[in-house]
């Protein structure tokens, strides 16, 4: 099977039913955009929009980055890198190859030239997507983490940076050298206010450096915050060999997806930018609204049924919310606990937990709760505690949202209720492992240890009887009888 390439695409070898290609000449695109972090969901979500655009903004190609690892670089160079969106539900999959992504950089051996290219004129937009701990920040605060090892490094040697933080001063420093306009810093993290995030994160780092000039040209780059919405699983061998079924192509990374995606950008790229808004994207002057209703919906909820649902026994999510129990407790964490906290009306929420409950229940998707459950410690700040800290100002109940924390707590001792081990992706994995192996088994003692943790839990929250106790209740139920009984108790 040949793979994928300009070559065999040139040749009409992917003029196929329900396979689509790009509708512009990839010879005439020059780049405008870098892209800090490009994986799955950034290929799936804003590089699809890129695409759709550059038929009439030629200008406005991808240089994408991968900040660890080359993994991404080495699957997309051999086909020129170009990849597969799959766009599953369940009347069936349809592909769509997409070319506006120009080349990737590996910053552990490309570092350099990622920086240079980034100082180049003719780059207007710097985005990322480097998740919540790429910010080498504070989840429970939004601060700079100034003794965190990759910032530590990055001040000591300003030219050689490793974090994403690090490598977008140092090529703002290049520009500031070389007397450019700044380009646009865009976060499309899940994050509350990405932009002021990143914004705080970048400002402070430059203040650190000690550089007055650098830090009042940093004070003049635009940091606009974006509003993102796209389920994606990873990649399995069973979606590549679909894949090539397909297209008749072999793709060593497609991706796969769902019909839904959403981007709402605050408007303000004094650098310029694509024109987005042709392409389905909504620009607005304040992206809040939106982004809580997301992350207190959408995240709070697909968290909350990853932990639920692993710890019942399912591996998607679309098994997970076929359960009646887990189904109406989404729907009623939804409903009774996230809506009232957002600023926006019944008419406006309701329709959206509606689309979002049709949405998790996509077989086509198999997105794994182990996946979403990744790097809970810092999402819960983001995804169920800032909700709750919402209702507890206002003497509001919890019920829910606690259980959701507490699931994750039990997850996080690395063992299910089989006792089978959990294989626990989050940086913070040792310190929680050992929170839970000094706890014993004791569902109050390990709360108790865990809520301990600041960057997670902040100040506040462990000194709330209306929060610690809630969550002490759910994690004993989760002990004494199972996942399952509780979500049925509680939902």
């Amino acid at each position: 099977m040949p793979r994928l390439s300009l070559a065999e695409i040139q040749s009409d070898a992917v003029h196929r039913d329900g396979v689509s290609v790009m509708e512009y000449d990839r010879s005439g695109v020059t780049p405008g955009i870098v892209h800090l972090g490009i994986g799955a969901f950034h290929r799936a979500h804003m590089a699809v929009y890129v695409d759709s655009l550059l038929k009439d903004a030629p200008d406005w190609g991808i240089i994408g980055a991968s900040l660890r690892r080359p993994d991404t670089r080495d699957a997309l160079a051999p086909q020129d890198f170009l990849y597969t969106v799959a766009i599953r539900d369940a009347e069936g999959t349809r592909c769509r190859i997409i070319g506006s992504v120009l080349d990737v950089l590996d910053a552990s051996s490309d570092r350099s030239e990622l920086i240079e290219t980034m100082a180049d004129p003719k780059i207007r937009i710097v985005s990322l997507t480097v998740t919540e701990k790429g910010y080498c920040h504070d989840p429970a605060t939004g601060e700079l983490d100034e003794d965190h090892p990759d910032i530590v490094h990055d001040l000591a040697h300003p030219d050689d940076p490793i974090s994403a933080p690090g490598i977008i001063l140092a090529a703002l420093a290049r520009r500031q050298a070389a007397e450019l306009v700044p380009f646009t810093v865009m976060s499309c993290d899940n994050l509350p206010a990405n932009g002021e995030t990143a914004r705080r994160i970048v400002r402070r780092l430059a203040e650190l450096r000690g550089d007055t000039k650098l830090t009042k040209y940093v004070h003049s780059v635009s940091f606009p915050s974006t509003m993102i919405d796209r389920i994606v699983p990873a990649t399995t061998d069973e979606d590549r060999a679909l894949v090539t079924e397909q297209t008749g192509l072999d793709d060593a990374w497609p991706i796969m997806t769902e019909p839904f995606t959403q981007w709402v950008i605050e408007d303000d790229f004094p650098a310029g930018r694509p024109p987005f808004e042709t392409v389905g994207a909504q620009l607005v002057d304040d992206v809040e609204p939106f982004e809580l209703m997301k992350l207190r919906m959408l995240n709070g909820s697909h968290s909350t049924m990853a932990y639920v649902g692993y710890l019942s026994g399912y591996q998607y999510v679309s098994e997970a919310i076929s359960d009646a129990a887990i189904h109406r407790l989404i729907r009623n964490l939804m409903t009774e606990e996230a809506m009232p906290t957002l600023p926006m009306g019944a008419d406006v929420l309701a329709p959206y937990r509606d689309e979002l409950l049709a949405r998790f229940a996509n077989p086509a998707l198999q997105h794994r709760t182990w996946q979403i459950a990744m790097d809970g410690s810092q999402k819960l700040p983001q995804r169920l505690l800032g909700t709750a800290r919402a209702r507890l100002e206002k003497d509001q109940s919890i019920e829910r949202l606690a259980l959701g924390v507490a699931a994750w707590m039990r997850y996080v001792t690395g063992r299910d209720e089989k006792g089978e081990a959990i294989d626990v992706k989050d940086p913070m994995a040792s310190r929680l492992r050992e929170i839970a192996d000094a706890a014993g088994g004791d569902p109050e003692r390990l709360a108790t240890g865990l809520m301990a943790l600041p960057e997670i839990f902040g100040a506040d929250l462990p000194e709330n009887p209306a929060f610690t106790g809630p969550v002490i209740l759910a994690l004993k139920s989760l002990y004494a009888t199972g996942a399952s009984v509780t979500a049925t108790a509680v939902g």
